[in-house]
């Protein structure tokens, strides 16, 4: 145990006082009752009870007072997560309403608030390409302002979101470069180890996505990247079968969830497919999504309670001297 405030405990320097003087008033006590009550009853340790229990309590009090702290396993939901929107023209399509786009960003900022500090999020886009729009981060206010930016692009390479959240989850493991000068040649980034099959990391990928691929690298390729580095991918299906018609550049385009590909890429990583078809799914299926609970070692002020011990332990004193005497101790 260690203290935030340690010269505090020098308050438990008055009890040996308070004991002391305690001692003297029972002494006083049984002289007066020699010379005036003649014999009378041997006292019983119960009458002393009450003021052990309050001076028991004075003592945690004054312990509480020095703000202790403990080491102790605390379970908290722990990990990385990050969310890859898919911002292609074919979100825009109406057949979730108000759109595809609308009701992703909406569930997704739910989901945001209601997560734990303990978990880092971060974002990708991806449209013919995979951007970081926010790195992991506990800041909730910055990723609901990235999530507010997002807004449909082009084309769709599910490969690049998932590569770009790779790339993330990657350098949260890079060392920290140091601020020196070398003339050495840079040497190259070591290969990633595979991880062994059923064990995954503390991170993990939402794909939120029509799941109409239509631009390289194949995202099958990429989904072994993923298993590879035993990354899970949980993929929510954002649309209908039946599909929507869109005006893309003045062509008339069918839109349609393809939910044979997002399906392959969660049982190939370890992850679980979703299906939204509206926005009540969507919302569902983010609070679903969930992280482990991992016993960490954490030291953690524990004031409050010895501070609760403490007064328990007066008012059981308190209440045990009136049930006896009638008085407090």
């Amino acid at each position: 145990m260690s203290f935030l405030w340690p010269w505090m405990l020098l308050s438990l320097l008055a009890l040996p006082l308070l004991i002391w003087l305690y001692g003297r008033t029972q002494a006083r006590r049984r002289r007066l009752l020699a010379r005036y009550a003649g014999n009378q009853p041997i006292e019983t340790w119960q009458r002393h009870v009450p003021p052990a229990l309050l001076m028991a309590g004075l003592a945690i009090l004054a312990i509480a007072l020095a703000r202790p702290q403990m080491t102790l396993s605390l379970p908290r939901a722990q990990g990385t997560l990050i969310l890859a929107f898919d911002v292609s023209g074919s979100m825009a399509a109406d057949d979730i309403p108000p759109n595809r786009m609308e009701a992703a960003k909406a569930a997704a900022r739910e989901f945001v608030s209601r997560q734990p500090p303990t978990v880092r999020i971060g974002m990708v886009a991806f449209s013919e390409s995979g951007l970081a729009v926010q790195s992991p981060t506990d800041d909730r206010q910055a990723l609901l302002a990235a999530i507010n930016r997002l807004s449909p692009a082009r084309g769709t390479s599910l490969a690049s979101g998932i590569l770009a959240a790779l790339a993330m989850i990657d350098d949260l493991n890079k060392q920290k470069p140091t601020n020196y000068y070398s003339n050495r040649p840079p040497q190259p980034s070591p290969t990633p180890t595979p991880m062994p099959a059923g064990v995954y990391q503390s991170a993990a990928v939402v794909l939120i996505s029509d799941g109409e691929n239509t631009t390289d690298p194949d995202p099958l390729l990429a989904a072994e990247a993923a298993a590879y580095r035993g990354v899970r991918i949980h993929t929510i299906g954002v649309g209908s079968p039946e599909g929507a018609r869109l005006n893309i550049d003045g062509f008339i385009v069918q839109t349609r969830l393809d939910e044979a590909m997002l399906q392959y890429i969660a049982q190939r990583t370890g992850g679980t497919y979703y299906n939204a078809q509206s926005a009540d799914d969507l919302r569902a299926i983010y609070e679903s999504v969930g992280f482990e609970m991992l016993a960490t070692p954490e030291a953690t002020e524990v004031t409050a309670l010895l501070a609760g011990l403490g007064m328990i332990a007066m008012l059981i004193g308190g209440g045990w001297s009136l049930m006896r005497s009638s008085r407090l101790p």
